[in-house]
C-alpha cells in the first residue's frame, strides 16, 4: 500500500481508479473493494462520483456504477447468485475461431504473393525473406474471443435499475483504452465516446494485444488501455477528485523468501517456462510505469491524496495462481480481502489521518477482530452454517455448494 498524501486540504471528491489483471485482477479486486467496503466508514463504493477503470477494473468499476454491490459480486464469483449473471473466468478463455479461420484462409494468397514478388523482382525480393514476411500476416492477432465477456456484461446490465448506457448512470464512469492506428489513450464514457455502450467499452478495453484481437468500433480498432498506463488516476485527479483510491493487482514477484515458504524448489522463475518468464517481464514494465505516474502526482497534483493498494512483493498467492481453478478463485478473493484488512490496519496511523480529511474512518472494529471471515461477511457463512441475505440455504444448495467446494480442493491438490 502507498499514498501520494498532500499535507492538509478540505473534504472534497471521491474517485475510484482501478487496474487491469485479466481475471485474476478482477476477482483481486472484488476481494480488496470488499474489505474497504466492511472498513472504511463514510464510503459507498455504489456511489464514488467519479470512477475510473480499465481491462479488469473497467468491469468491476461498470458493476459498482451500476448498483451492483461488493457483497453480490464476491458471492457471483463463488457461487449461484439469484438473479445474477453467475462470473466465471471462463469467460475469458474461448478461442477466437473467426479470427483464426479468417487468417488461416489467408495462407494462399499471401504464398501467391510472395512468389510472384519474388519472380518479379527477384534481386530485390529474396524468396526465404519474403514468404516469412508474408506469412508473418497469417498469425492471428488474437488467440481468445472476448464477445462472450460483452454478451454477459449486456446481460448483467439488463435488469431494471440497471444500464449498458454511459450517459445514464448516475455517476461518471469512465473505461480507459487504446486507440491501436493513433497510438493514443481514449475514454469511453467521456465527449464523443460516451454513446458507446459500457459492455463494447469493456470488450475494447479487455483486448490484451496477441491474446484478444482489437476490438472494431466506428472503424477504429481499440486495444487494452494499460499500454498507456496502470491506472488512470489521473482522469478522477483531473475531474477535480482530492482524494483517489487505487487498486492495482499487478506486482512483480520476488523470489527471496520463495524456497523457504515452500513455494519453488530454487527461486528460480526460469525454472517454469517461457510464460513465467514472461508474465513477471510484463509485471516488472507495467509496475516500473505506475511508480513513475505515481511520483508525477506528487508535483502535478499537490492538492490531492492517492491511497494505492495492491499485493505485495512476496505475495505469492497472487503470482502462483492457477485462478480457472474453482478453489484457487476462491481462496485468491479470500487472501485479498483478509490481506486487505491487515494491510490497513498495520498502517491505520498513516492512512488514517488521510482518510479523517475526507471524512472517512477506519472501523477499529473490524480491522481488530482475530480472524477476516470474507464469507460470513457476504452472508455466505462458514461451509458448517451457510446463510444468503439473512435467509438460511436449502439443504440441497448446501450440499451442491459442498460437493463443489470439495471438487475444487481435490482440482487443487491434484495440481
Amino acid at each position: 500500500m502507498q499514498v501520494v498524501s498532500s499535507p492538509s486540504h478540505p473534504t472534497g471528491r471521491f474517485g475510484l481508479a482501478l487496474a487491469g489483471g485479466g481475471p485474476e485482477g478482477a476477482i483481486y479486486e472484488i476481494g480488496v473493494l470488499r474489505a474497504l467496503d466492511d472498513a472504511l466508514e463514510g464510503v459507498d463504493f455504489n456511489d464514488v462520483p467519479i470512477t475510473v477503470g480499465v481491462s479488469a477494473g473497467a468491469l468491476v468499476g461498470a458493476c459498482l456504477a451500476n448498483g451492483i454491490t461488493t457483497a453480490q459480486m464476491a458471492r457471483s464469483v463463488m457461487h449461484e447468485e439469484p438473479g445474477e449473471q453467475p462470473f466465471r473466468p471462463e469467460l475469458f478463455l474461448r478461442p477466437a475461431a473467426g479470427e483464426i479461420a479468417r487468417r488461416l484462409a489467408s495462407i494462399p494468397g499471401l504464398v501467391a504473393g510472395a512468389l510472384a514478388d519474388t519472380v518479379r523482382k527477384p534481386r530485390t525480393y529474396g524468396l526465404v525473406a519474403t514468404m516469412i514476411e508474408r506469412l508473418s500476416r497469417a498469425v492471428p492477432v488474437g488467440v481468445f474471443d472476448n464477445k462472450p465477456l460483452r454478451t454477459y456484461l449486456e446481460r448483467l446490465f439488463a435488469p431494471e435499475g440497471r444500464t449498458d448506457d454511459f450517459r445514464t448512470l448516475k455517476n461518471e464512469l469512465i473505461v480507459v483504452a487504446a486507440d491501436l492506428d493513433a497510438g493514443e489513450t481514449v475514454r469511453f464514457g467521456d465527449g464523443p465516446l460516451a454513446g458507446v455502450p459500457i459492455s463494447l467499452a469493456i470488450q475494447a478495453s479487455t483486448a490484451l494485444p496477441g491474446l484478444y484481437p482489437p476490438v472494431e468500433i466506428d472503424g477504429r480498432h481499440y486495444v487494452d488501455g494499460v499500454l498507456h498506463k496502470t491506472v488512470h488516476a489521473s482522469v478522477a485527479l483531473d475531474r477535480g477528485a482530492e482524494l483517489v483510491l487505487c487498486i492495482n493487482p499487478i506486482v512483480p514477484v520476488d523470489t527471496v523468501n520463495s524456497v523457504e515458504k515452500g513455494v519453488m524448489e530454487r527461486g528460480k522463475l526460469v525454472d517454469r517456462g517461457l510464460p513465467t518468464v514472461m508474465s513477471q517481464t510484463l509485471r516488472t514494465l507495467i509496475h516500473s510505469r505506475l511508480g513513475t505516474g505515481l511520483a508525477a502526482y506528487r508535483e502535478r497534483y499537490d492538492a490531492a491524496d492517492v491511497v494505492l493498494i495492491e499485493p505485495t512483493r512476496d505475495d505469492y498467492t497472487m503470482f502462483f495462481v492457477n485462478v480457472f481453478s474453482f478453489a484457487e478463485r476462491k481462496m485468491v478473493m479470500e487472501h485479498a480481502y483478509s490481506s486487505t484488512l491487515r494491510q490497513l490496519a498495520t498502517r491505520r496511523e498513516e492512512i488514517g489521518p488521510i482518510f479523517a480529511r475526507h471524512g472517512i474512518t477506519l472501523r477499529e472494529d473490524v480491522l481488530d477482530r482475530p480472524v477476516h471471515d470474507l464469507w460470513e461477511s457476504v452472508a455466505l457463512g462458514t461451509r458448517k452454517r451457510r446463510r444468503n441475505g439473512g435467509r438460511a440455504l436449502m439443504p440441497s444448495t448446501v450440499a451442491t455448494r459442498d460437493l463443489r467446494d470439495t471438487l475444487g480442493d481435490l482440482e487443487s491438490l491434484l495440481s
